[in-house]
C-alpha cells in the first residue's frame, strides 16, 4: 500500500516490463486530465498565495499557444507592491521559478503582472 493510502497500480508495456505508478497518476494520465503548464500553474498559485494579503482576491488568466505558456497575473492594488518587490526583485523570481517548473513540463512559460 502506498503511504498516501492509494493501491499502485502495474503498468506492462509492450517490451513485458512492468513499471509500478501510483492509481491517481495512472487514472489521470488515461483520461488525458493532464494541462500544459499545470505545475507552473500550481508554483505560480502557491507563491501568489505566500506574498500577497488578500489571496482571494489574485486572479490569473491562463494562455496557452503553441507550447508556450502565458500567466497574467492580477493582484489587489495593496499586493502590487508586495509582488513587484524593490527593483522587480521578486517578479523576476517569480518568472525565474516559474520558467523551472515549466521546463520540467516541457513548456516554455511567461509571467505579466497586469496592473487593472
Amino acid at each position: 500500500m502506498m503511504a498516501d493510502g492509494a493501491e499502485p497500480v502495474d503498468d506492462v508495456q509492450e517490451d513485458g516490463d512492468v513499471n509500478r505508478v501510483d492509481a491517481e497518476v495512472a487514472a489521470d494520465d488515461d483520461a488525458g486530465n493532464r494541462r500544459a503548464g499545470g505545475t507552473s500553474l500550481a508554483v505560480v498559485r502557491y507563491l501568489l498565495d505566500a506574498i500577497v494579503a488578500e489571496p482571494e482576491a489574485v486572479v490569473i488568466d491562463t494562455e496557452e499557444r503553441s507550447g508556450t505558456v502565458r500567466f497574467r497575473i492580477h493582484v489587489a492594488p495593496d499586493d502590487m507592491g508586495r509582488v513587484i518587490g524593490r527593483r522587480g526583485r521578486v517578479a523576476q523570481a517569480i518568472r525565474t521559478v516559474v520558467a523551472a517548473a515549466g521546463a520540467r513540463d516541457g513548456v516554455s512559460t511567461s509571467v505579466d503582472i497586469v496592473d487593472d
